[in-house]
Protein backbone atom coordinates (compact mmCIF):
# COMPACT_ATOMS: atom_id res chain seq x y z
CA UNK A 1 0.00 0.00 0.00
CA UNK A 2 1.45 3.39 -0.94
CA UNK A 3 2.40 5.40 1.66
CA UNK A 4 1.98 9.74 0.88
CA UNK A 5 4.57 11.28 1.99
CA UNK A 6 4.42 14.26 4.47
CA UNK A 7 5.09 17.49 2.95
CA UNK A 8 7.93 18.81 3.73
CA UNK A 9 7.89 22.46 5.41
CA UNK A 10 9.89 24.26 4.35
CA UNK A 11 11.54 26.68 6.66
CA UNK A 12 10.63 30.25 5.81
CA UNK A 13 13.71 31.85 4.93
CA UNK A 14 14.13 35.09 6.70
CA UNK A 15 15.73 37.86 4.00
CA UNK A 16 18.36 39.62 5.75
CA UNK A 17 17.55 43.01 6.26
CA UNK A 18 19.39 44.78 3.44
CA UNK A 19 21.89 47.51 5.26
CA UNK A 20 20.67 51.15 4.16
CA UNK A 21 23.83 53.31 4.18
CA UNK A 22 22.80 55.64 6.54
CA UNK A 23 23.01 58.63 4.07
CA UNK A 24 24.52 61.83 5.97
CA UNK A 25 23.46 64.59 4.30
CA UNK A 26 26.59 66.24 3.64
CA UNK A 27 25.76 70.12 5.20
CA UNK A 28 25.11 72.29 2.08
CA UNK A 29 28.34 74.44 1.36
CA UNK A 30 27.31 78.01 2.11
CA UNK A 31 29.26 80.41 -0.22
CA UNK A 32 31.86 82.50 1.58
CA UNK A 33 29.65 86.00 2.88
CA UNK A 34 30.50 88.75 -0.35
CA UNK A 35 32.53 91.38 0.77
CA UNK A 36 30.49 94.90 0.07
CA UNK A 37 32.71 96.41 -3.22
CA UNK A 38 34.50 99.22 -1.81
CA UNK A 39 32.32 102.52 -3.01
CA UNK A 40 34.47 105.14 -3.87
CA UNK A 41 33.04 108.21 -2.77
CA UNK A 42 31.65 110.11 -5.82
CA UNK A 43 34.09 113.23 -6.15
CA UNK A 44 32.19 116.17 -5.22
CA UNK A 45 33.42 119.27 -6.64
CA UNK A 46 33.74 122.11 -3.78
CA UNK A 47 31.23 124.09 -3.79
CA UNK A 48 32.69 127.58 -5.92
CA UNK A 49 33.02 130.37 -2.59
CA UNK A 50 33.02 133.95 -3.45
CA UNK A 51 36.13 135.49 -1.83
CA UNK A 52 34.86 137.52 1.15
CA UNK A 53 34.70 141.32 -0.02
CA UNK A 54 37.37 143.13 1.63
CA UNK A 55 37.74 146.89 2.26
CA UNK A 56 40.90 148.31 0.47
CA UNK A 57 43.43 149.39 2.71
CA UNK A 58 44.00 152.42 3.51
CA UNK A 59 45.82 154.13 1.44
CA UNK A 60 49.09 156.33 2.53
CA UNK A 61 50.97 159.61 1.35
CA UNK A 62 54.48 159.02 1.88
CA UNK A 63 57.24 161.24 1.47
CA UNK A 64 60.72 161.29 1.00
CA UNK A 65 62.21 160.10 4.02
CA UNK A 66 59.39 157.06 4.08
CA UNK A 67 56.99 158.76 7.06
CA UNK A 68 53.61 157.71 6.05
CA UNK A 69 49.91 159.11 6.58
CA UNK A 70 46.97 157.11 6.55
CA UNK A 71 44.83 159.73 5.21
CA UNK A 72 45.54 160.52 1.54
CA UNK A 73 47.28 158.73 -1.61
CA UNK A 74 49.69 160.26 -3.37
CA UNK A 75 48.18 160.34 -6.84
CA UNK A 76 44.66 161.39 -5.52
CA UNK A 77 42.92 164.35 -5.67
CA UNK A 78 43.40 166.87 -3.10
CA UNK A 79 40.66 167.55 -1.33
CA UNK A 80 39.30 171.32 -1.89
CA UNK A 81 39.37 173.95 0.60
CA UNK A 82 38.96 177.71 0.70
CA UNK A 83 39.75 179.65 3.57
CA UNK A 84 39.99 183.57 4.32
CA UNK A 85 44.24 184.47 4.18
CA UNK A 86 45.43 187.18 6.47
CA UNK A 87 45.99 188.93 3.03
CA UNK A 88 42.38 190.00 2.72
CA UNK A 89 42.17 187.23 0.08
CA UNK A 90 39.83 184.01 0.06
CA UNK A 91 42.64 180.87 -1.35
CA UNK A 92 41.00 177.91 -2.39
CA UNK A 93 42.44 174.56 -4.61
CA UNK A 94 40.44 175.64 -7.65
CA UNK A 95 41.94 179.35 -7.39
CA UNK A 96 45.42 178.59 -8.14
CA UNK A 97 44.39 176.07 -10.57
CA UNK A 98 47.42 175.48 -12.88
CA UNK A 99 49.92 176.56 -10.21
CA UNK A 100 51.40 174.05 -7.79
CA UNK A 101 50.54 174.86 -4.47
CA UNK A 102 52.76 173.85 -1.28
CA UNK A 103 50.20 173.58 1.45
CA UNK A 104 51.29 173.34 5.03
CA UNK A 105 49.82 172.72 8.19
CA UNK A 106 51.22 174.25 11.85
CA UNK A 107 50.40 174.54 15.25
CA UNK A 108 50.43 178.26 16.72
CA UNK A 109 51.61 181.71 15.42
CA UNK A 110 54.41 182.89 17.05
CA UNK A 111 55.72 179.54 18.70
CA UNK A 112 59.39 178.72 18.23
CA UNK A 113 58.91 175.61 15.61
CA UNK A 114 56.69 177.70 13.61
CA UNK A 115 58.39 180.33 13.19
CA UNK A 116 61.34 178.73 12.36
CA UNK A 117 59.65 177.07 9.38
CA UNK A 118 57.42 180.18 8.45
CA UNK A 119 60.93 182.00 8.39
CA UNK A 120 62.26 179.19 6.16
CA UNK A 121 59.34 179.19 3.38
CA UNK A 122 59.94 183.14 3.69
CA UNK A 123 63.35 183.04 2.65
CA UNK A 124 63.16 180.33 0.23
CA UNK A 125 60.36 181.51 -1.49
CA UNK A 126 62.18 183.04 -4.88
CA UNK A 127 62.97 179.27 -5.24
CA UNK A 128 59.03 178.38 -5.05
CA UNK A 129 57.62 180.62 -7.24
CA UNK A 130 60.38 180.41 -9.94
CA UNK A 131 58.65 177.38 -10.23
CA UNK A 132 55.03 179.44 -10.66
CA UNK A 133 53.68 177.28 -7.19
CA UNK A 134 52.72 179.30 -4.12
CA UNK A 135 52.99 178.61 -0.56
CA UNK A 136 50.04 179.21 1.93
CA UNK A 137 50.04 178.38 5.89
CA UNK A 138 47.31 176.87 7.87
CA UNK A 139 46.63 176.96 10.94
CA UNK A 140 43.85 177.39 13.45
CA UNK A 141 44.81 180.93 14.95
CA UNK A 142 42.38 184.02 14.25
CA UNK A 143 43.24 186.18 10.82
CA UNK A 144 44.27 188.77 13.55
CA UNK A 145 46.87 186.90 15.13
CA UNK A 146 47.81 186.03 11.57
CA UNK A 147 48.70 189.49 10.73
CA UNK A 148 50.47 190.16 13.78
CA UNK A 149 52.58 187.22 12.92
CA UNK A 150 52.81 188.21 9.33
CA UNK A 151 54.10 191.59 10.34
CA UNK A 152 56.41 190.33 13.21
CA UNK A 153 58.67 188.55 10.80
CA UNK A 154 57.97 190.18 7.17
CA UNK A 155 56.33 187.03 5.73
CA UNK A 156 55.56 187.03 2.24
CA UNK A 157 53.20 184.36 1.48
CA UNK A 158 49.51 183.95 2.90
CA UNK A 159 48.37 182.60 5.92
CA UNK A 160 45.49 180.64 6.11
CA UNK A 161 42.63 180.65 9.03
CA UNK A 162 40.99 176.91 9.66
CA UNK A 163 39.25 177.70 12.96
CA UNK A 164 36.65 174.87 12.84
CA UNK A 165 39.22 172.68 11.78
CA UNK A 166 37.54 171.23 8.85
CA UNK A 167 40.57 171.70 6.15
CA UNK A 168 42.89 170.66 9.33
CA UNK A 169 40.54 167.18 9.05
CA UNK A 170 40.30 166.98 5.19
CA UNK A 171 43.83 166.34 5.26
CA UNK A 172 44.38 164.65 7.96
CA UNK A 173 46.62 167.26 9.79
CA UNK A 174 44.40 167.23 13.20
CA UNK A 175 44.47 164.47 15.39
CA UNK A 176 46.57 162.70 18.51
CA UNK A 177 49.92 163.28 18.96
CA UNK A 178 52.52 162.85 22.23
CA UNK A 179 53.86 166.66 23.86
CA UNK A 180 56.14 166.37 26.67
CA UNK A 181 55.37 162.74 27.12
CA UNK A 182 51.75 163.14 27.24
CA UNK A 183 48.92 161.64 24.45
CA UNK A 184 47.04 165.37 23.88
CA UNK A 185 44.93 165.96 20.56
CA UNK A 186 46.03 168.88 17.68
CA UNK A 187 47.29 170.04 14.55
CA UNK A 188 49.75 167.34 13.03
CA UNK A 189 52.54 169.70 11.89
CA UNK A 190 52.23 168.82 8.08
CA UNK A 191 53.22 169.58 4.33
CA UNK A 192 51.58 168.85 0.73
CA UNK A 193 52.69 169.41 -2.67
CA UNK A 194 49.90 169.39 -5.05
CA UNK A 195 50.24 170.05 -8.35
CA UNK A 196 48.29 172.46 -10.93
CA UNK A 197 45.94 169.79 -11.73
CA UNK A 198 44.97 169.19 -8.09
CA UNK A 199 46.69 166.11 -7.47
CA UNK A 200 48.55 165.50 -4.82
CA UNK A 201 52.34 164.85 -5.55
CA UNK A 202 53.82 164.72 -2.27
CA UNK A 203 53.29 164.37 1.49
CA UNK A 204 55.29 164.83 4.99
CA UNK A 205 52.66 164.20 7.35
CA UNK A 206 55.05 164.34 10.69
CA UNK A 207 57.17 167.12 9.91
CA UNK A 208 60.80 168.01 11.86
CA UNK A 209 61.47 171.49 10.82
CA UNK A 210 65.10 171.95 10.32
CA UNK A 211 65.67 170.87 6.98
CA UNK A 212 62.39 170.39 5.81
CA UNK A 213 61.93 173.30 3.36
CA UNK A 214 64.66 171.72 1.58
CA UNK A 215 62.41 168.37 1.18
CA UNK A 216 59.82 170.31 -0.42
CA UNK A 217 61.94 172.12 -3.17
CA UNK A 218 62.96 169.01 -4.29
CA UNK A 219 60.35 167.77 -4.87
CA UNK A 220 58.90 170.56 -5.98
CA UNK A 221 61.60 170.82 -8.47
CA UNK A 222 61.00 167.07 -9.73
CA UNK A 223 57.82 167.82 -10.75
Amino acid sequence: MATKKAPTKKAPTKKAPTKTAATKKAPAKTAPAKKPAATKPAATKPAATKPAATKPAAAKAVSEDGRTSSTLAVGSAAPAFALAGHDGETHSLSGHRGKPVVLYFYPKDDTPGCTVEACDFRDHLGRVTVKGAVVLGVSRDTLKSHEKFATKFSLNFPLLSDADLTVHRAYGAWGKKVMYGKEVEGTIRSTFLIDGKGVLRAAWPKVKVDGHVDEVLRALEAL
